[in-house]
């Protein structure tokens, strides 16, 4: 395949906002879990607890993450894989989340 030929492959993101945590204590044994299956998966933190945040109109200014895969692919495979799987069984009840998957524009 020349370089011509190859096509470039949009990368993927996981955008996560909480609107709400009954307890942020909780969410302790989920995150031990989902780091690694990130991490397993290809995915760069780019935004974490505490990062800045403005929000305007119905925005959330609350905890927003944001991971970054080297294709949309791989961003759905890391979601669905087992060791993330057990990390969303962890979420505690008490969390409200609004998770997407996105493909970027690349």
């Amino acid at each position: 395949m020349t370089i011509q030929q190859e096509a470039s492959v949009a990368k993927g993101y996981w955008v996560s906002v909480y609107p709400a945590i009954s307890d942020p204590e909780s969410l302790t044994p989920y995150n031990k879990l989902a780091g690694p299956a990130v991490q397993a998966g290809g995915g760069r933190l780019l935004s974490h607890i505490g990062s800045r945040v403005v929000a305007h109109e119905a925005g959330i200014a609350q905890r927003v993450i944001l991971i970054e895969f080297d294709s949309f692919e791989q961003a759905v495979a890391a979601y669905e894989s087992e060791a993330y799987q057990k990390a969303l069984a962890a979420l505690p009840a008490g969390v409200e989340r609004d998770f997407r998957i996105i493909e970027g524009i690349d």
